[in-house]
């Protein structure tokens, strides 16, 4: 993944504030550029008290570990991202590293770990799933949230956490399967996490996996600077949007917002263990 500022284009403005804030269960402060200072007060401003930051490689976990331990409201995840894992990159000297990350206090969470069938071929893929079976042996020996990238592999991911037996906590970052795979991920006791794709006109499958969510698995998240919701498609994303994406969630579940914000940050300090 390429780090450093994502896009020079103006930045959306804020939306309407959230009156019980939420968490952003996911984001890349380190891709996004910038001050992270002021990111956190802007997200301040609309009801987004913390962002978990999460590592993609070596170096940008050590990075995460850094700013979760000089930062209150950022909580940090480590691993080697199933993409750089399919290049080769999940060495054990790297995963070395990422468990003795893992073991931080500061440190939330294992991932984003995974499959990517859409950005690594057949030749990588193999690697790839190695690098998963290490990440959740990881979670497991550490206590800590299991982050699952998936991206077009919805069947191999679930294979594996099968065969692997998951850890007690798993979240499936940018949920992008269907209603049916989140009934079998409820049924699992997987969290699912939200993103800007939910509030995109096609995805109605995608609202429909969010309507049938069990309220005390759901989770928001950006992916910052990636994946910006609606309206501001394609312009740089940041955790203050969280309230578009909340907004849409609440739509599509039909439920009321404040509550559904209730929910999303009681799930989020359980998930990733701040009691």
């Amino acid at each position: 993944m390429t780090r450093g500022s994502r896009s020079q284009e103006e930045p959306p403005p804020a939306p309407e504030p959230l009156a019980v804030a939420v968490a952003d269960s996911h984001c890349h402060l380190d891709i996004m550029g910038g001050d992270v200072a002021a990111q956190l007060a802007l997200a301040r401003e609309v009801g987004i008290d913390t962002v978990v930051q999460v590592g993609v490689d070596v170096a940008s976990s050590r990075l995460s570990a850094e700013l979760a331990g000089e930062y209150d409201a950022v909580w940090a995840t480590v691993a080697v991202h199933p993409n750089e894992a399919g290049r080769g990159a999940a060495t054990p000297e790297a995963l070395q590293e990422i468990r003795r990350l893992a073991e931080l206090p500061q440190v939330r969470g294992v991932g984003e770990t995974g499959l990517d069938h859409f950005r690594t071929g057949p030749e990588g893929q193999g690697l790839q799933e190695e690098s998963f079976r290490a990440h959740i042996a990881i979670a497991k020996e550490t206590g800590k949230a299991l982050v699952i990238h998936d991206r077009d592999a919805h069947d191999d991911v679930l294979r594996v956490l099968r065969e692997e037996g998951a850890p007690d906590v798993t979240v499936f970052h940018c949920y992008s399967g269907d209603a049916a795979m989140a009934r079998l991920c409820a049924d699992a006791g997987y969290y699912l996490s939200f993103a800007g794709p939910v509030t995109f006109k096609p995805n109605d499958e995608l609202r429909a996996a969010a309507a049938v969510c069990p309220q005390d698995r759901l989770l928001v998240e950006t992916d910052a600077p990636f994946l910006t919701p609606m309206p501001f498609r394609g312009r740089p994303n940041a955790p203050y949007l969280i309230p578009l994406t909340m907004r849409a969630l609440a739509m599509a579940r039909e439920q009321d917002l404040d509550e559904l914000c209730h929910a999303v940050a009681a799930n989020t300090r359980r998930a990733f263990s701040l009691r």
